[in-house]
């Protein structure tokens, strides 16, 4: 998303927001990002959610465009899509009420 991607000028360190149909999370991550890594680009990012809903990423793979897939990201995308993993989780209701 436009207007995401925030970068410390002293460090490594990078913040930015994955959006998809669901809406979006944010995401926090120290290193060296993938060349192709930019603004409006598909990305794939390895972590934990942390406090605020925060994805604080140990790893991020970049698309190269909309019709190729590296076998990494693909292969991230397909266990995300498993379920339990993800991110995003449908809220339950409470069965006792």
């Amino acid at each position: 998303m436009p207007g995401s991607v925030k970068r410390d000028p002293e460090t490594l360190k990078v913040s930015f927001k994955v959006y998809d149909a669901r809406g979006a999370i944010a995401v926090t991550y120290e290193g060296i990002l993938p060349d192709l890594f930019r603004e409006g680009q598909g990305v794939v990012a390895q972590g934990v959610l942390g406090e605020g809903n925060v994805v604080n990423a140990k790893e991020v793979l970049a698309k190269h465009d909309e019709k190729y897939t590296p076998p990494e990201v693909a292969d991230a995308m397909k266990e995300n899509h498993k379920g339990p993993a993800s991110a995003y989780r449908a809220p339950q209701e409470d069965s006792q009420s």
